[in-house]
């Protein structure tokens, strides 16, 4: 086997790095032209990733992900208590092994690895976790869960731990964005489970203090772990979708951290050589969306917190119906039908699907009867089959508008309203609340953030957890906030 080149290779100028990707940029669909030839993608954002544990964030981005830290956290909390979190506790408390890490509102330590998945599987139990509208991932509830289980193991503080989830959002979503999201579910993969793999590695291997070195090598190890399939949407209890989205890729990046913590090498290049992981994903891969804008971009500022614990395509058309009827104050008597407008890759994922919390219908159905969807209903199979808003749910027709397919506002929404006088009420939702260009204030996130953990933890212990992440960045050891957190 040939030696590794010298680490000291991947050091180039910035006008040098600039000319190279400069040259991707214009050769990317052209015939016959190696996109890799004379690169080192793998480099560039190894020393990057090695050097984003000490690198100031600019202020906004600072907040912004304290806002999806206690976003994440309260939707761990909050899944102990659903089935899929139940099952994954369960799971884990099967398999022993050190205690290095808690898994949250639990009681129970295991391994950084176990903790990781079975926290990640706690986040996206239901679905309050955030999303990002251009990838479509869900970067929080795997890239948050590894972050912390290592930062809980190596006693980092809690600005570590906000570098850490922040790069680890940046490599997640821009893997995603070098192969092609929309490439990568239309071959039948779970782009979710990609994000989650490539992010939970950033973001544990930035806790666990890599070097460039080791980066590369983590890059590798994650690399090959890099798997899921689109068939989770035919999963009907979010239980395996839990692992699909979020519980898989955070146990692989774990384990990648972990074997290059014990010394373990591996491959130096994965994402230029000849072999890379982008080739073999992607029929036309762009490399430098890998690297593209690192330091001035960053994909926690565009990922979107939900205001509704439902499916993302479904925050659009809720928050566009209960501004109708409130605007409107219309009965359920006086209404004749409903229609939804969503973007077409949106139809295939909420409509009548078997899930309560991502199905449409049902949840606008709900909304109409009850005047708004609680965290309770949107989970309740028990509510989707009460004949009243089974009835309903036959008058709410979901269809695809090629029109909404906006790659500037990617899950927005139109909701019609049809009264029985005749008269049709129309609302376009197009960036639903919580989105980059309509945030939420730090009370709403801390709003929502109670609602989720007060049933589970108690009044007391959540406002402090939701204090402790808002100043997380005075905090010197991140074992302060797993206090309030590891237990019952």
């Amino acid at each position: 086997m040939s030696a590794n080149p010298s680490p000291s290779c991947s050091s180039r100028s910035r006008r040098q790095f600039m000319r190279t990707t400069g040259a991707f940029a214009t050769t990317t669909l052209i015939p016959g032209i190696d996109l890799f030839a004379a690169s080192d993608i793998t480099g560039e954002l190894a020393t990057y990733m090695a050097d984003a544990r000490n690198r100031e964030l600019p202020i906004d981005v600072l907040i912004d992900a304290k806002y999806r830290i206690l976003d994440t956290v309260a939707a761990m909390v909050s899944g102990s208590k659903l089935l899929p979190g139940e099952m994954a506790v369960r799971f884990a408390r099967t398999q022993g092994g050190t205690r290095e890490a808690s898994v949250l509102a639990s009681g129970l330590k295991t391994t950084v690895i176990n903790a990781a998945m079975i926290n990640a599987m706690l986040a996206h139990s239901d679905e309050s976790d955030d999303f990002e509208p251009v990838t479509k991932a869900h970067p929080g509830s795997a890239t948050v869960p590894a972050a912390l289980a290592v930062a809980e193991k190596e006693h980092r503080s809690g600005m570590d731990l906000i570098r850490g989830v922040t790069l680890g959002y940046d490599v997640g979503c821009r893997f995603l964005m070098a192969l092609g999201p929309d490439h990568v579910r239309g071959t039948h993969r779970g782009a979710e489970a990609y994000n989650a793999t490539m992010g939970a590695m950033a973001s544990a291997a930035s806790l666990a203090h890599l070097n460039e070195k080791q980066m590369r090598y983590a890059l590798s190890y994650a690399a090959q772990q890099v798997s899921g399939l689109w068939s989770w949407v035919d999963d009907p209890d979010h239980i395996e979708k839990s692992f699909d989205f979020s519980g898989m890729g955070a146990r692989n990046g774990a384990t990648a951290v972990a074997m290059v913590q014990a010394g373990l090498t591996g491959v130096y290049n994965i994402l230029d050589g000849k072999h890379n992981l982008l080739s073999a994903l992607s029929t036309q891969p762009n490399p430098t969306a890998m690297v593209s804008d690192l330091g001035t971009r960053f994909y926690i500022s565009e990922s979107s917190i939900k205001t509704f614990p439902v499916g993302y395509p479904n925050q659009a058309p809720l928050d566009a119906f209960l501004k109708l009827s409130k605007e409107n104050k219309f009965t359920v008597d006086q209404v004749d039908k409903i229609i939804v407008r969503l973007p077409e890759d949106a139809i295939g994922i909420v409509s009548n699907s078997p899930m309560p919390d991502v199905n449409c219908q049902y949840l606008i159905a709900t909304a109409l009867i009850e005047g708004n969807v609680s965290f309770a209903n949107s989970h309740s199979r028990e509510h989707m089959q009460i004949p009243k808003i089974r009835a309903f749910m036959e008058r709410v027709t979901v269809i695809g508008d090629p029109k909404l397919n906006d790659p500037l506002a990617p899950r927005g929404g139109i909701v019609e309203v049809y009264l029985k006088n005749g008269s049709v009420l129309s609302k376009h939702t197009r960036f639903p609340p919580g989105t980059k260009e309509n945030p939420l204030t730090t009370e709403i996130v801390s709003a929502k953030a109670r609602d989720l953990m007060s049933p589970v933890i108690g009044a007391n212990r959540t406002e402090r957890v939701i204090q402790e992440v808002l100043e997380l960045d005075k905090m010197q050891d991140i074992k302060q906030l797993i206090s309030l957190l590891d237990s019952k």
